[in-house]
Order: C-alpha cells, then sequence, then structure tokens
C-alpha cells in the first residue's frame, strides 16, 4: 500500500471518528435533561406557587374595594390612612430579609412561615372588632405576603432554567392577574354581606397551598447541621438598618399629602432620615464588617443588573399609576360607578396576563430579552400618551383600545426583566436577586401613586380657579379631588358645574398622564444600556427539588459514557478505515 494510500485512509478514519464523536456526544446531550425534570413533583409546587401569586393579589384588591365599608363597621375612620397602609408597609420592608433567609435556611421554611403569618394575620383582622386589631392583624398578614412575593420568584427560579423563567413567571402573573380582576367584584359582594370573608377567604387557600407545599417542595438544605451557626450569618446589623430606613421613608410617602402638606417637617424629616439610613445601609453592605449582606453591592455593580432594576422600578411605577387612575378617569370624567369602573378596568388587567404569558415565550424561545422589553416599553410610552387625549367624549371603543396599547406593553415587561436581572449573575445569587427585584418591584408601586397623586393634586388645585362654585372648589383641593371622584359626588353636581369640575379633572389627569410618558421614555432609553447576555438553559442550583439532585449534571454523565460508547460504536464501521484491518471485498 503506497504512503499517499495510507494517509487518505488515516485522514478518513480521523474525519469518521470525528463525525462519530459529534454524533454520539449529541445524542447522549439530547437525552441527558435531568437537571430539569418536570415531574409530578415539580408541578405540584408550581400549583402551590400559582395559588400563592393568586392569593396575594386577590387580598390586595378585594380589600382596595371594600376598605371604606370595613373602617366604618370597626369603628376606625380616624385610622384610615394607617388601615390602608399598615399592609403595604409591613409587605415591602422585610422582603430583602426574607431573600437572605432563604439562603441561609432553604426555602422549604421561609415560605412556610410566610404562609402561616399571611392566614393568622388573616384571621386577626377578619376577628376584628376595632381598629387596633385590624392594623394589627394586616400588619402581620403584610409580613406573610412579602415573604410570600419574594419566595414564588426564588422557588419558580429555582425549579426552572434560566431561559424558561420568563414563560413560568408569566404564569404566575397570569394567576395574579385573575385574582386582581376579580377582587374588586368579590369585595364589593362581601362588603354587602359580611366584609370578615374578605379575610377568612384566605384561610381555607392557603391551607391548601401550605398542604402542597408540605407535600410537594422537598428541596435541598444548605443550612446545615447547625441552627445555632445559621443564625449567626444572618446580617443583623443590616436588617435592623434597612428595617428603620424603609419605614422612615414609608412613613413620610404615606402621610406627605393627606395628613401633612409635602413641605411639612413631618414629611420631609422622615424622608431626610430615611435617605440617610438607606446611604448607610449600602455603605455597611460593601463594607468588610458584613460577611453575608442582603444586598451583596455586585448586583448593582453589574451593568445588566443594574439597569433590570431600574427597569423594574420604573415599570412598576407605570402599572400602579394605571391601576390607581384609569378608575378615576372612568368615575369622575364618565361618571361610572366603582362597580363600573372596575369592569371597564378589565381589558388592561386580561390583556397583561396574555401578553407576560407572550413575552415570557418569546424569551424562553429566543433567549433575547432586550428586543422584548423595547418593544413593553415603547407600547407603554405609546399607550400612556394616547391616555393623556381622552375626555368626556372619548368613545368606549377607543378606551377600550388604548388599554390594550398599555397593558400589551405592561405585560411584555413584567414576566422579563427578572431573567434580564439573573442574566449576568451566577445561580447562587438567586435568592438575592430575586427579594432585590421584589423589594424594586414594590418600592415602585408606592412611588408611582406617591409622584402621580402629587402631580395630579397641584395639577387640580392650579386650575381650580376654572370651578365656578366657590364651595366646590374648597371641597375638592387640597388632594381632596381623588376623594371625591365618584358616581356619588360628580354627577350629581349641576350640569354647567359638573361639565367645568370635569374639565379640571381631565386636565389633572392629562398633566398626570405625560409625567408617566416621561417615565415610559426614560425607560425605552435604559434598554440599550442593558447588555444582550445569553440566558442559561442549565439549571444549576443548590436548592433543586430532592428527587432531581439525585441526577448528574448531563454534561458530567455523557463525558462518563462518551468514551465507552464512541469506540462501541465505531468498532463496526471504523475498523475497514483503520490501517493493517482486515479489509472486506
Amino acid at each position: 500500500m503506497s504512503t499517499s494510500e495510507t494517509a487518505s485512509r488515516d485522514s478518513d478514519a480521523t474525519k469518521t471518528m470525528r463525525d462519530t464523536t459529534a454524533e454520539v456526544k449529541d445524542e447522549l446531550l439530547k437525552d441527558a435533561t435531568p437537571n430539569w425534570n418536570r415531574s409530578w413533583r415539580f408541578w405540584g409546587v408550581f400549583v402551590a406557587l400559582c395559588l400563592l401569586s393568586f392569593i396575594s393579589a386577590l387580598d390586595v384588591s378585594i380589600v382596595a374595594t371594600a376598605l371604606p365599608t370595613i373602617t366604618k363597621e370597626v369603628g376606625g375612620e380616624e385610622h384610615y390612612i394607617w388601615i390602608a397602609n399598615c399592609f403595604v408597609l409591613a409587605s415591602s420592608v422585610p422582603q430583602p430579609i426574607f431573600g437572605q433567609l432563604a439562603n441561609i435556611f432553604g426555602r422549604r421554611s421561609p415560605v412556610l412561615v410566610s404562609i402561616i403569618l399571611f392566614a393568622l394575620g388573616s384571621a386577626i383582622a377578619g376577628g376584628a372588632y376595632n381598629a387596633a386589631m385590624l392594623i394589627a392583624g394586616r400588619s402581620i398578614q403584610g409580613v406573610g405576603a412579602g415573604g410570600i412575593y419574594v419566595l414564588i420568584d426564588i422557588i419558580c427560579c429555582d425549579l426552572v432554567p434560566l431561559r424558561e423563567r420568563g414563560k413560568y413567571l408569566g404564569y404566575l402573573f397570569s394567576f395574579a392577574g385573575i385574582g386582581a380582576a376579580i377582587g374588586p367584584v368579590v369585595g364589593g359582594a362581601l362588603a354587602l354581606r359580611n366584609w370578615r370573608w374578605i379575610f377568612y377567604i384566605n384561610i381555607p387557600i392557603s391551607g391548601l397551598a401550605l398542604t402542597v407545599v408540605l407535600a410537594f417542595l422537598k428541596v435541598s438544605d444548605v443550612r446545615g447541621p447547625s441552627w445555632l451557626r445559621a443564625l449567626k450569618r444572618v446580617d443583623f446589623v443590616g436588617s435592623a438598618v434597612f428595617t428603620a430606613a424603609m419605614i422612615s421613608i414609608l412613613l413620610a410617602l404615606i402621610v406627605g399629602g393627606t395628613q401633612h402638606p409635602w413641605e411639612s417637617w413631618n414629611v420631609i424629616v422622615p424622608l431626610v432620615l430615611g435617605g440617610i439610613g438607606w446611604i448607610a445601609f449600602h455603605v455597611h453592605q460593601s463594607s468588610s464588617f458584613c460577611k453575608e449582606p442582603i444586598v451583596p453591592a455586585r448586583i448593582f455593580g453589574n451593568r445588566t443588573s443594574a439597569t433590570a432594576l431600574l427597569l423594574t422600578f420604573v415599570s412598576s411605577l407605570l402599572i400602579q399609576i394605571v391601576t390607581y387612575f384609569l378608575p378615576i378617569y372612568f368615575q369622575a370624567v364618565l361618571g361610572t360607578s366603582a362597580l363600573d369602573a372596575g369592569i371597564n378596568f378589565l381589558p388592561f388587567a386580561i390583556i397583561s396576563m396574555v401578553f407576560a404569558v407572550i413575552g415570557g415565550a418569546v424569551l424562553s424561545k429566543t433567549g433575547i430579552y432586550r428586543p422584548v422589553h423595547l418593544s413593553g416599553f415603547g407600547l407603554l410610552a405609546i399607550g400612556l400618551g394616547l391616555l393623556s387625549t381622552m375626555n368626556d367624549k372619548t368613545p368606549k371603543a377607543t378606551w377600550v383600545g388604548f388599554q390594550i396599547i398599555v397593558s400589551a406593553g405592561a405585560g411584555l415587561v413584567l414576566s422579563t426583566i427578572l431573567p434580564a436581572i439573573m442574566a449576568a449573575l451566577p445561580e447562587s445569587d438567586t435568592a438575592v436577586a430575586s427579594s432585590a427585584y421584589s423589594f424594586t418591584r414594590t418600592f415602585g408601586q408606592i412611588w408611582g401613586v406617591t409622584i402621580a397623586s402629587i402631580v395630579f393634586n397641584a395639577t387640580f388645585d392650579r386650575n381650580i380657579n376654572l370651578i365656578g362654585d366657590e364651595a366646590v372648589r374648597k371641597q375638592l383641593s387640597n388632594g381632596a379631588a381623588y376623594a371625591y371622584a365618584s358616581k356619588q359626588y360628580v354627577p350629581k353636581l349641576p350640569e354647567a358645574l359638573r361639565a367645568q369640575v370635569i374639565e379640571v379633572y381631565i386636565k389633572a389627569l392629562g398633566t398626570m398622564w405625560h409625567v408617566a410618558i416621561a417615565f415610559a421614555c426614560f425607560a425605552f432609553v435604559c434598554v440599550f444600556i442593558e447588555k444582550d447576555i445569553k440566558l442559561r438553559d442549565q439549571l444549576e442550583t443548590e436548592y433543586g427539588l430532592k428527587e432531581e439532585k439525585k441526577n448528574e449534571d448531563p454534561e458530567s454523565r455523557v463525558d462518563s459514557q462518551f468514551s465507552s460508547q464512541i469506540f462501541t460504536k465505531n468498532d463496526s464501521r471504523s475498523s475497514s478505515l483503520v490501517p493493517g484491518a482486515p479489509q472486506n471485498s
């Protein structure tokens, strides 16, 4: 045999070996998917997460509708502001702390405690016979809800690879959307019959979720054998500073413009002290004294994660503005009842759910989030611009169409921001990133109401001289316009006076929508700061379901099987190409 023939056969053998190598390894990798096994246990846990998402959203919307009735029943008119806001305060502050606890004690214990606190608070609030008891119950309920908000996201991320998370987060947001949509109707109905069931209804649903979590959420616990050692890892100093700072800021936002003017020292002092505390908290988190920070500085030091958190804040702010003020348009401008306003708001609630699922599906399919974010904030900016043109003559089909555009943008953003936050972070940061995301979302909602209310009230007061009746001007000035935006007040005014009042409402809403447009455009520009990082399609977590943790990583299993299978597969067809092997004729 000539040298050239031998070289040719050697080359053919090498090529065949290479092709077979790739073929076998691809086959093994295709079959090796044990690190994301959607087993019956997976679906059991996911059903529990959907229940928790539903009930937490239902509680917020159902109570908001019936709160005036509840407050009157317990004789708490003088404490209305605290009855209305104690839940927000209690649910916001502990969210980052729950993230650290989930890292230290595992996911199972914190979520069980959260559900129990939520149910316990519901029982106390349902049995309240005075304002103090109602506030106590709502506060306990709020702490539990804060833990639920965070742990829903954390556990979902533990169960699903990064690339698939948008889709499953979309499903969770859909259940939250259903709860938010039916809440006003259910709340209104229960308020007429027995308001206590507005809270009691949470108990059986919480019990069902608790049972499912106990049965199916059996995850790895990296706490170690000693609870005392685990407790030493908790950042108590950071928790105390963060709690004090956030309570101070939130108290200022709650009383500002309601109990006290914004320029009052009662608002400015706690706001300044809270800001100083916020800075001190982040200094502490970055210092050598903090061994295990609640919010690691690396989350904000990363360009993509920091930008995505900013987008979380802005999107939550915008969604809350729409949720809070679109019903004002329906009631004050169009003259509908509160119930009809809730029905008119359904297009926003329904379409946002649909597009949350669509956005998540697109993200899972493409693995790219920037185009989805650009589309979402672009639609939000366009939709908010259209809302600013509405008046008392706007046809129903028009304002429904405008809602659809806004809600499509909101839905696309809702389910796709958390994966962007985590794209540049390791899986070990899942809990702290999720808790930062959850808190930022809640914080954005609070600021959304605050900023929009300031703009709305200031514009209303600036144009109040358009109203000819001095008594009506006095009633509606100094922040009272929101409270009077109801069918019981505006439609009962004389026709000429009613037209004047409606005109001022339209101007105030228009200016407020213009501010919202500015935020949407700002977010649209910020999307370009994000890096389009490829989303991981493998699940790498210390907290996976125990039945799935028994499986090896697919890459390692492929490598262990590869050497033996590759040569076995080549025995029959490569022997004829190996020099010196017997040749078939």
